[in-house]
């Protein structure tokens, strides 16, 4: 069979901001609103639709657990630092801030610390040598540190850990001060989770907060967890917000993430999309919430179903990197449209310019009717040993009969009513029959 003039159709797979209609990108939204918008990330999943999505849709990365002290010193004296580098110069090269997470914290240590005993002299220049070490070699490049992570218990008393029972109160005073000697430059955070409203934890962070500024200690920002619970967006976090501004520092929505019992349903992706709003929303009312950060964008890259059994579903894309309804409540929120693209309102199209014995050359156009790109991948599956030899104006792999096409540095955006295309080369023998057609 010829595949002259033949034109077939293919899995157009829209990445990043390309399911997203004619609205930028979320960290767009959010400097127009003056927020940063992030995400917590996993450093070797930076490639392809991940590596996309993270450095199209986001101002600021975190990660996830790439510079706990379990991750860079899992012997004493002895570093790893090579998935922390990965994710500072992804975020270098997409132009946007690394939260540093996080330097002193009673979880994910090596265990040569905790199995450790130590005098209240040697842990304290160990804690202050990791902050040195750490806050050192990233100076310059940390917008924020969570230099002290879940100092409290739920009443509001000092959690019993290795830096309380070993050093004190004070512990969380001095990585502030050996923070700030190792980056001035660097904003220094206190973190917890369940501070997300006025109650007696975040009323003890905040007594803490405000007995450290009057102590002249350096304190810059307060960070609100709020891993939440579908439904459950506490009525005064708008309040509380803006009674830690008052005190004069920022606040950062730190590991936003809402989870609902699975299996996830029309009437929980509503109820999850008005979370996303409402969270987004106390952030953009209050200037000094600075960032609100998700705590993994996709479904896939999700702590939340291996730790809460039966929950998940608690991020703003699905696992096949989808938005779903969260999205657009948070797009909402910073002032976008919050409407999904019309199905097909993009699509891109096969054919054929010329054949030989054994060979062909191959175009595939890009074309976007009531939606816009900013970034694409085309894929197919071909039936009888095609391959392709050469590509231009994309970048293309095969891998047995299955081909992935992603836009070049330059020619990634499709405009609302506008195309794209790519060419290539490809051997065949005997047939050339239509590419399997699969539409996602």
């Amino acid at each position: 069979m010829s595949l002259t003039s033949l034109v077939a159709g293919f899995a157009l797979l829209l990445a990043a901001p390309a399911a997203h209609a004619a609205d930028p990108p979320l960290r767009d939204l959010g400097t127009a609103k003056g927020k940063v918008i992030g995400t917590a990330v996993t450093g070797s999943k930076l490639t392809g639709t991940y590596g996309d999505i993270a450095g199209a849709q986001f101002s600021s990365l975190t990660p996830g657990n790439a510079m706990k002290w379990g991750s860079v010193e899992p012997a004493q004296g002895s570093f790893n630092w090579t998935e922390a580098d990965q994710i500072v110069a992804f975020a270098q090269a997409h132009n946007q801030q690394v939260r540093g997470h996080t330097l002193v914290w009673h979880s994910q240590n090596p265990s040569w610390l905790t199995n450790g005993s130590w005098t209240s002299a040697q842990l304290g220049t160990l804690l202050q040598n990791h902050i040195n070490t750490e806050v050192g070699r990233y100076q310059g490049k940390i917008a924020a540190w969570d230099v002290v992570n879940e100092p409290f218990n739920e009443d509001g008393t000092y959690r019993s850990t290795l830096w309380y029972n070993g050093l004190g109160a004070d512990y969380i005073a001095n990585a502030l001060t050996w923070a700030r000697a190792a980056d001035p430059a660097a904003k220094l955070y206190i973190n917890d989770y369940n501070v997300e409203g006025v109650n007696a934890k975040s009323t003890a962070l905040y007594n803490l907060v405000k007995s450290l500024k009057d102590r002249g200690v350096p304190i810059d920002g307060v960070g609100l967890q709020a891993h939440l619970i579908l439904g459950q967006v506490p009525s005064t976090l708008q309040q509380n917000i803006q009674r830690f501004a008052d005190l004069g520092v920022d606040v950062a929505i730190t590991e936003l993430d809402i989870r609902m019992t699975l299996p996830s349903d029309s009437t929980k992706l509503a109820q999850q999309k008005a979370d996303y709003k409402a969270v987004t929303a106390a952030c953009v009312a209050v200037a000094r919430c600075v960032n609100l950060t998700v705590w993994g964008f996709t479904d896939s890259d999700s702590w939340v179903e291996s730790t809460f059994p039966g929950q998940g579903a608690a991020t703003p894309y699905d696992a096949n990197y989808a938005p779903k309804p969260a999205y657009y409540g948070i797009a909402e929120a910073l002032g976008g449209t919050s409407t999904p693209p019309p199905t097909g309102a993009c699509t891109a199209s096969y054919s054929v310019g010329s054949q030989w014995n054994t060979g062909f050359t191959g175009n595939v156009t890009i074309s976007c009717s009531g939606a816009s790109l900013s970034s694409w991948k085309v894929t197919w599956t071909y039936g009888a040993g095609q391959q392709i030899t050469q590509a231009w104006n994309a970048t293309c792999t095969q891998s047995g009969a299955a081909v992935s096409c992603a836009n070049a540095s330059y020619n990634g955006t499709v405009p609302d009513g506008g195309s794209v295309s790519f060419g290539f080369n490809a051997s065949w023998s005997g047939s050339n029959p239509v590419p399997t057609v699969t539409l996602g």
